[in-house]
């Protein structure tokens, strides 16, 4: 079946929900996910997989723990980074929107999590667009 091409600035203009992604299309077992991001994520860990961010606009951080020490990457618009699968993370912005290259069926939530779910995070392995 031949896709039709999304446009992603169309596409982040159908929803406003915060850390709830979309998945825009899929390329082998990974889904292409986008989403907006505002506030905190919870501390959580992907044991199987590594995660990819784009930050399509805004800024976004990732706050991650190795050993007993911690460090916080800072992206902005444009910018990559993959957090190795593993290791425990907590994204946070001021307000972003984000593209995620992420296995099937991979929870936002990761495989473990610390504490209870912020009212605005949504644990999902994704949702359409439609």
């Amino acid at each position: 079946m031949i896709q039709k091409p999304v446009n992603l600035n169309t596409a982040l203009e159908s929803f406003s929900d915060t850390w709830s992604p979309r998945i825009v299309t899929k390329i082998n077992d990974y889904d292409v996910r986008i989403a907006h991001v505002k506030g905190e994520h919870v501390w959580h860990v992907h044991e199987e997989t590594d995660e990819f961010f784009l930050v399509l606009k805004g800024h976004f951080d990732i706050a991650m723990r190795e050993g007993s020490a911690e460090k916080v990457v800072h992206m902005s618009e444009g910018d990559t980074y993959v957090v190795p699968r593993g290791v425990f993370h907590k994204p946070s912005s001021d307000g972003a929107s984000i593209l995620m290259f992420e296995p099937t069926g991979t929870n936002s939530t990761g495989d473990d999590y610390e504490g209870s779910l912020p009212e605005n995070v949504e644990s999902t392995t994704g949702r359409s667009l439609d």
